[in-house]
């Protein structure tokens, strides 16, 4: 199947913007960074440890969801890959009320792996002591959810062409 809509999601840390571009490149499609379109007010919030209220989210999932409608309308013939951390079921619902065809591709882990990550990576707003906030607010998807999960304990390579398979099977 040809999925025209793939969000990477999953808490900070988890490698979304990573495999979204990996797998925008290997799919022939358009990425696009949801981080990019946070207000400045949440990114500051976030930058200072201050995890993001559901009212802070829901502008922001707004322009996400009007950005893919928006790209995807630019290049309707290639998919939109966006990573997007899409961490509770009505976060995703507004995707997909705009974008009813979108597949979630949910990239999980081990709490400590993770944290390594956050540690490790430079110039990201994001500290790693919001992640067991965002932990605690993670819904997983359900059935009704057009979704996949990767285990992301592998090398990029290997997470990736995970993802890649589990889309393209």
């Amino acid at each position: 199947m040809q999925y025209k809509t793939i969000i990477v999601m999953g808490v900070s840390g988890v490698g979304k913007t990573s495999v979204a571009r990996g797998l925008a490149a290997k799919l022939d499609g358009v990425y696009l960074e949801a981080d990019d379109l946070h207000p400045p007010a949440n990114v500051a919030a976030m930058s200072q440890g201050k995890p993001l209220t559901d009212e802070m989210r829901a502008p922001w999932l707004k322009a996400v969801a009007t950005a893919i409608a928006a790209q995807k309308a630019t290049t309707p013939e290639q998919p939109a890959v966006t990573a997007c951390s899409a961490l509770k079921r009505n976060y995703r619902d507004v995707i997909r009320g705009a974008l009813p065809d979108a597949v979630f591709v949910h990239l999980i882990g081990d709490k400590d792996l993770i944290a390594q990550r956050m540690v490790a990576r430079t110039n990201h707003f994001m500290p790693v002591t919001l992640l067991q906030s965002q932990l605690s607010i993670l819904e997983p998807l359900a059935q009704d959810e057009a979704h996949f999960c990767v285990d992301v304990a592998g090398s990029h390579a290997e997470v990736l062409d995970a993802a890649v398979a589990s889309l393209t099977s």
